[in-house]
């Protein structure tokens, strides 16, 4: 598969993130909340030039960055309700999402 034919579909995404979360964390997370995560990840993304859709090349996350950044906007919404150990099931969820359809790899 072409790295052009790899699709990011959020709402499948969102599905697939409830489904690999552990059923404590699933009772306290919304899918609305998953959504808007993914959405400050692409802000993460843009902002560090890694949604560039002309290249081929393989991007390397920084994991940590992205977290902090995820968790720093998400403490300013004051309506935000997501502890640090929910965003990292969500993070992983959203990994092991894009593994499944091909946008990730393990490194290593």
């Amino acid at each position: 598969m072409k790295p052009e034919d790899l699709i990011f579909d959020e709402e499948e995404a969102v599905k697939f993130i409830m489904n690999y979360l552990p059923s404590e964390v699933k009772e306290k997370v919304s899918e609305n909340e998953i959504d808007y995560i993914l959405d400050i990840m692409c802000e993460y993304y843009e902002e560090n030039g890694l949604m560039d859709e002309n290249s081929t090349d393989e991007a390397s996350i920084d994991e940590e960055a992205m977290f902090n950044f995820i968790s720093k906007i998400l403490k300013k919404d004051k309506q935000n309700t997501i502890s640090d150990e929910d965003l990292q099931w969500i993070l992983d969820g959203e990994f092991e999402y894009g593994k499944s359809i091909g946008i990730y790899t393990e490194e290593g």
